[in-house]
């Protein structure tokens, strides 16, 4: 889906990897400035300078670190006429007509659970990526957690929303999204079951419980739960229980 953006607007993407657009066109920006906007970006509220400059420059005196975070700041909007970034008495905000890839995707995975028939309006191959996931950074860690948390829970989501209308292509492309980012995530490995047990390929069921099973036991020593035992006990005979009889590589 595209967005249509006012003429001099700016879109900051973070996932995957940065990139600053300003009228749909791709713009560079240095380094600092790359921090600054990513920082600013993924900040819930309006941030206060003193907070922008301890955590963009941990390692600089507070001095340095003020002074750093001015010179980043000037040469932003000397190269991108303003650019995106205002200063207010409280503090740095992004321009609100300022487009943000993690807050669009956020609102479209929101209709999920609001709007029926939603799925086929989200395409997983957005949910496929990280926040950053190149960078080091503290101060981006809670906002990376936040977003793998969402991103495997939509994925999730539209594995089951397109397995109740009948799509199992779409289905099974957003269950093997979800185990691409957590291959250890149960909860993803029981919604691909669902769905090959719905399209009627019980092979491929056990197939993908046994798979589960040995990567589960192999990196953890641990059992599915009796809930994921339970989804496929009905389909043969021997108990499920014990370790899995061939060791993977």
């Amino acid at each position: 889906m595209t967005t249509t953006r006012q003429p001099g607007t700016f879109a900051v993407n973070v996932l995957g990897s940065f990139e600053l657009r300003r009228e749909n066109r791709t713009v560079t920006a240095t380094p600092a400035a790359q921090r600054l906007l990513a920082y600013v970006a993924t900040r819930t509220k309006t941030i206060t300078r003193a907070a922008a400059a301890r955590s963009l420059w941990p390692d600089h005196s507070d001095a340095r670190a003020a002074a750093n975070l001015r010179s980043t700041l000037w040469r932003l909007r000397h190269e991108h006429q303003g650019g995106p970034i205002r200063s207010t008495p409280q503090g740095l905000e992004l321009d609100p007509r300022t487009t943000i890839d993690i807050h669009a995707i956020h609102a479209r995975i929101a209709v999920l659970s609001s709007v029926p028939d939603s799925a086929s309006d989200l395409d997983p191959a957005q949910l496929r990526h990280d926040v950053l996931p190149d960078w080091t950074d503290e101060w981006l860690l809670m906002t990376r957690e936040w977003f793998r948390q969402l991103r495997l829970h939509a994925l999730e989501a539209l594995c089951v929303r397109h397995c109740r209308y009948g799509r199992y292509d779409a289905a099974l492309e957003a269950g093997m999204a979800a185990l691409d980012c957590e291959p250890l995530r149960e909860s993803a490995h029981r919604a691909v079951v669902r769905v090959h047990l719905a399209e009627g390929n019980p092979a491929e069921a056990l197939r993908q419980y046994d798979l589960y099973r040995r990567l589960l036991y192999g990196e953890l020593g641990l059992r599915p739960s009796p809930q994921f035992r339970a989804l496929v006990s009905h389909l043969l005979g021997r108990p499920l229980d014990g370790p899995p009889a061939v060791t993977p590589p």
